[in-house]
């Protein structure tokens, strides 16, 4: 937890003196509601320019992943450690700002930031960074927000500062990702599917509706009821004859 505290104030310190304070506007560790719970984003941008969302990782050593991998691998001294994909973060940050904001997705860029002294040994997509955060944020250059647009996102993070708890939004967090209708990765629905090949076919499980875009899936949890309703009707059966003897 500290760790990432102080990932953070790194990435913040790293976006105060490589941008334009004026022309870049920040926000950091911001809370934001949506349909489906909340989503917190370290760090928010918001120039002509459009929005940057940047999520920070605070991790050294050897870093392996790719865009499709649903968990990634750090290494350090020979020793695994797993970690979610930090794209699919970004995905959802990236819808939820979109609808809170009501702003239009290709107005919206995602980084992921790896702060600490780590290497990458796969290929990654190019906005995941080990450095040169403000160099990649500065190649966008195009004006899509006027000034009314950025004042009007501007106020309603402003307005959002507060409202949510950091133990609200970390009970949203297990209310999304115990939820059997609603996928915790992008917020589209769950439905039941098929697998239609490998050792598990014939298995059904609960997939992303918004598939192949979103990836997540998770097995069905069949209830106590459902695998043994001989021995709900044996009990039921037990407790009617013991009723019946304590009357005689």
């Amino acid at each position: 937890m500290l760790k990432g505290w102080f990932g953070e104030q790194k990435t913040e310190f790293n976006l105060w003196f490589s941008l334009d304070k004026k022309l870049y506007r920040r926000f950091h560790d911001v809370i934001i509601p949506s349909s489906n719970g909340t989503t917190q984003v370290d760090h928010i941008l918001v120039s002509p320019f459009g929005l940057f969302i940047v999520e920070t990782k605070n991790k050294t050593g050897w870093i392996f992943g790719s865009e499709t991998q649903s968990k990634w691998t750090q290494v350090i001294y020979g020793k695994k450690y797993y970690f979610q994909n930090p794209l699919r973060q970004t995905h959802r940050h990236k819808k939820v700002l979109s609808k809170f904001l009501d702003v239009n997705e290709s107005n919206i860029e995602t980084v992921v930031y790896f702060n600490g002294n780590s290497e990458f040994k796969t290929e990654l997509p190019s906005n995941v960074l080990s450095y040169g955060l403000g160099s990649y944020i500065k190649q966008f250059n195009e004006t899509v927000l006027s000034n009314d647009e950025i004042e009007r996102i501007c106020n309603l993070l402003i307005n959002n500062e507060g409202k949510i708890s950091k133990q609200e939004h970390l009970q949203s967090l297990h209310d999304r990702h115990t939820s059997d209708t609603v996928c915790p990765s992008c917020g589209s629905d769950l439905v039941e599917r098929t697998v239609k090949q490998g050792s598990r076919t014939g298995n059904r499980f609960l997939g992303c509706s918004s598939y192949p875009k979103c990836k997540f899936s998770k097995d069905i949890k069949v209830s106590y009821e459902k695998r043994n309703p001989i021995n709900i009707w044996i009990v039921i059966l037990v407790v009617i004859v013991l009723i019946g003897l304590s009357q005689i």
